[in-house]
């Protein structure tokens, strides 16, 4: 057993194997009653499981702009067309951003593990900023196809809530008149 995985046998546990990730760590949670063979066995199918989750949840650059490029299709009629679409990690205050002039779309490495909705959401947010740069009415307009463009702003709202940062998905304008004309991004509320 890797030493980034760490057994949890309970005594109420009588069926049911789970497994979660704690930190850098694997919790696998199983009955007391199983054998160290079934512990194996159960340790090494929770593990695979999780990490299939994660590559799920944390697609690739690549896998990231073939969706980019699947939602432009699907909600924007392939209007918009980045010339790359990645992940960053230095984004502290933004969900994504993206720069119209050369069309390249960065996506905060912080939207990895969450619902693919969201993510969906974003990278359709900053896609319609390829069509239309300004948070303005046909910006919205450009949105409205996605059916869970207000649930995933609620989402975004509520993670930025909970870890304490006035976070938002856009600045609040409604014509983007105080927006950098080079750099459109889903950013902190003012």
């Amino acid at each position: 057993m890797a030493a980034d995985v760490e057994v949890r046998r309970s005594r109420r546990r009588r069926r049911t194997v789970s497994a979660y990730r704690e930190g850098g760590r694997t919790i696998v949670l199983i009955p007391e009653r199983f054998t160290r063979a079934e512990e194996a066995e159960w340790v090494a199918a929770m593990v695979q499981r999780l990490e299939a989750q994660d590559r799920r949840r944390r697609p690739s650059d690549a896998a990231l702009a073939r969706r980019a490029g699947e939602l432009s299709q699907r909600y924007l009629g392939g209007q918009a067309r980045p010339t790359s679409v990645a992940w960053v990690s230095n984004q502290a205050s933004r969900w994504g951003s993206c720069t119209p002039a050369d069309g390249t779309i960065r996506i905060s490495s912080r939207v990895q593990g969450m619902p693919g909705w969201v993510l969906d959401y974003v990278l359709l947010h900053e896609l319609a900023h390829l069509v239309e740069p300004r948070h303005g009415r046909d910006f919205w307009a450009l949105l409205e196809s996605y059916p869970r463009t207000e649930r995933a702003r609620g989402y975004l709202e509520g993670v930025a809530a909970s870890a304490g940062s006035e976070m938002s998905e856009d600045d609040g304008a409604d014509d983007g008149a105080d927006e950098s004309a080079a750099d459109r991004s889903v950013e902190p509320a003012s």
